[in-house]
């Protein structure tokens, strides 16, 4: 309409203009020319008018048609949506309607089942209850007091129980404790290496000849008399060739000896004055030896402040021997053994070490004095200056008194090892043999027995039994029975392992 009527006013303005151009013309001709032109611009204006109506109701019209399309097509959408959710609650209607049926179905059955199961109860309760007349009537108990007899019963089996489960606890902490133990003391030995000089009563005096047998003996025997008389030693003089023998018990007394004699024999001067002579200058000699050795033993123990007097009585052991054993090296063994195994246990290391070396301190004098050589020991130590610990370790050593501290035990455990390690302590082939041939005889002896083996110096014995007449229960027993006669009939140092084989064999011979 606005398109219109701007056409409208332009055609007025063109009709105006056209008018004034004219004038001048004849006023009618111009007015009917401005008539017909402006007809003529109406109609055109009208036409056009016509044509841009008719364009923008068709424009309108698409535009309603696509809009309307549009909303149709949302709408069919919803509704798809619509119905798709419809279905879906119709058919979880369907399931909750089937879930509720199979509910009801299962809530009879379970009804049901529970008035069975309430009847079987009632049925159970009933034979109960008969079930307790009848084993009252034949256990002659009530119902109180056969519950009393039953937890008296099962108290007893718990304690069985428990008691057993003890027995089982303390049996593997006493195989772990054995075990440790041995591997402490098996450390120690390894680390522990001393060499061992066994010794004699007597020593040997090599001469340059056999003529100078008789210059000692002297003329009418003075000179061996004067020997004898001056160091307390006897003098063997017999068939050994370019040799003579010193014996006696006392073995500072006998190195005395030997040193004079080898003094003389080298001088080639013998006679009673020389004799006093070179025995005085022996004796001073083997004092600063002594003194020498102790404080080399000190030195290689590593154990300081040690008072001259008993570095002294340390330097006497060297001439000193047990069994054969020489007893410095000894107690130089169990320093180190005494200080390995309170170094595995995280003791006091130079206590036990301290302890190991003067525990046989009172071996170097005890055939001067009465008394064991512990008691003496420890009375020497503690007049000069060692602490009570160390004091009580020597005191304690061969049980003397009651051990009261580890280091103690450990002195005692290994002056046992350094004594009773193969090849320590001598013995004689013949005693050898002896010992190990009644060790043998006495595990034949059992019945049953079919060989036995001494092995390892007599330190175990392997006994191989007959499987036929032994079985396996049997074996444990045997061991046992063999350890006691052993223990009650024979005299061994250290322990005996008694190990029993029982060995089943089945041969066949393809031909």
């Amino acid at each position: 309409m606005l398109t219109i009527v701007l056409i409208v006013i332009i055609a007025i303005l063109l009709v105006a203009a056209y008018v004034l151009f004219i004038k001048d013309n004849s006023i009618l001709n111009r007015e009917k020319e401005a008539k017909q032109l402006a007809g003529k611009i109406m109609k055109e204006a009208e036409r056009k008018a016509e044509d841009i109506k008719r364009e923008a109701i068709l424009e309108a019209k698409e535009e309603f048609m696509q809009k309307k399309n549009e909303l149709e097509d949302e709408i069919r959408k919803e509704r798809d949506k619509f119905l798709t959710v419809e279905n879906r609650l119709i058919q979880k209607e369907e399931n909750l309607d089937k879930k509720e049926a199979n509910l009801d179905l299962l809530t009879n059955e379970n009804k049901k089942k529970e008035e069975t199961l309430a009847k079987r109860d009632e049925e159970i309760d009933k034979l109960y209850q008969e079930q307790s007349v009848v084993l009252e009537s034949i256990s002659k108990l009530s119902k109180d007091e056969a519950k009393k007899l039953l937890l008296d019963n099962m108290e007893r089996e718990i304690k069985y129980e428990a008691s057993k489960m003890i027995k089982e606890t303390e049996e593997l902490a006493q195989k772990t404790a054995l075990k440790k133990s041995r591997e402490i003391i098996a450390t120690a030995i390894q680390r522990c290496a001393v060499d061992n000089v066994v010794e004699v009563t007597t020593s040997v005096v090599a001469l340059p000849g056999d003529d100078m047998k008789g210059r000692i003996i002297g003329r009418e025997g003075r000179n061996i008399r004067a020997f004898e008389t001056m160091t307390g030693i006897d003098l063997i003089i017999d068939d050994t060739p370019e040799a003579v023998v010193l014996s006696g018990f006392d073995p500072i007394r006998r190195e005395i000896a030997r040193i004079t004699l080898t003094k003389l024999v080298s001088d080639g001067r013998i006679h009673p004055s020389r004799i006093e002579e070179l025995y005085n200058q022996a004796k001073k000699d083997l004092e600063i030896t002594i003194m020498d050795l102790g404080e080399k033993t000190a030195i290689e123990a590593d154990v300081q402040n040690l008072s001259q007097e008993i570095i002294y009585l340390l330097g006497r052991l060297n001439y000193r021997t047990s069994y054969g054993q020489n007893v410095m090296q000894h107690s130089i063994e169990v320093a180190h053994l005494a200080s390995l195994m309170a170094q595995e246990l995280g003791v006091n290391v130079r206590l036990a070490r301290r302890a190991g070396l003067l525990h046989d301190l009172g071996k170097s004098f005890d055939f001067e004095k009465e008394g064991t050589h512990a008691l003496l020991g420890a009375e020497f130590a503690k007049k000069h200056g060692e602490n009570d610990e160390v004091v009580h370790a020597i005191l304690a050593h061969h049980e003397e008194v009651k051990p009261q501290t580890i280091e103690a035990i450990l002195v005692a455990a290994a002056d046992a090892i350094s004594a009773s390690r193969p090849g320590a302590r001598r013995e004689s082939i013949e005693a050898y043999v002896k010992r190990l041939e009644n060790l043998e005889t006495l595990a034949t002896s059992f019945t049953g027995v079919e060989k036995a083996f001494a092995i390892q110096s007599g330190r175990e014995i392997r006994v191989m039994v007959k499987p036929d007449i032994v079985n396996d229960k049997l074996t444990p027993k045997l061991a046992r029975d063999i350890v006691k006669k052993i223990e009650n009939e024979l005299e061994y140092p250290g322990t005996i392992k008694v190990t029993v084989i029982r060995e089943t064999r089945v041969q066949e011979i393809a031909t």
